[in-house]
């Protein structure tokens, strides 16, 4: 079990050091990857950045993932579509729903723009990294929009993941690191001591010791 998503990212980055001989950057998921996230930057001496991405989940059960959306000037959409047919999810309702989460796509692009530093990924090895993974379908829509920028390859690092998502998100990139595994029917949150909802302001917080851990 880890203490907090500080631990979790100390854990992993221990298990990571031979990437510092790589060009890499390491981004984040929000809101819970981002402390994670942090602590493997720090280890690997790397810049840190934020994937805006947010899961589009089922209207009556907004923890089950039926997709999830990615920022960018064509949004990458990844359907989910066991959950949307099990759900009876009509394109109308996905629809609305994606476009809910853009909508706070562009209230956090607004948020943290003063504090996310301009980063190339072009050529550099990529590490994604969450708090955790449930279906794993926000990461692979991450990992997806990231390769469209040329990058020289994606790792994911996680600290706890079902089997079945980490070998179905070892399919789409080179590497998934995976400290813990779970129950596909679990939850990420009892894999910690402290798994508090984080605040816009926890993220900002984060970017700004990463800035300051850089000089």
């Amino acid at each position: 079990m880890f203490r907090d998503r500080r631990d979790a990212g100390r854990r992993l980055a221990s298990t990571m050091l031979r990437y510092r001989e790589d060009d890499i950057v390491v981004i984040g998921l929000p809101r819970g990857g981002v402390p994670v996230a942090l602590e493997i930057a720090k280890a690997l001496q790397a810049p840190l950045s934020m994937v805006f991405v947010r899961k589009i989940g089922v209207p009556w059960a907004r923890e089950v993932a039926m997709g999830a959306v990615v920022d960018g000037a064509h949004p990458s959409v990844f359907r989910n579509g066991d959950i949307i047919r099990d759900a009876g999810i009509s394109d109308a309702v996905f629809q609305s729903a994606m476009e809910a989460e853009l909508d706070e796509i562009t209230r956090r692009k607004a948020l943290f723009s003063t504090v996310l530093p301009s980063v190339n990924l072009a050529g550099r090895t990529v590490i994604l990294v969450d708090d955790g993974v449930a279906t794993g379908a926000t990461m692979k829509a991450a990992a997806r929009a990231i390769e469209q920028y040329g990058v020289n390859r994606v790792v994911i690092a996680v600290p706890v993941a079902p089997a079945e998502a980490v070998a179905d998100l070892q399919a789409e990139v080179e590497e998934v690191i995976c400290l813990e595994t779970m129950s596909s029917s679990g939850a990420v949150g009892n894999a910690y001591s402290d798994f508090r909802q984080l605040s816009d302001d926890d993220v900002i917080d984060c970017f700004r010791e990463a800035a300051i851990a850089a000089r």
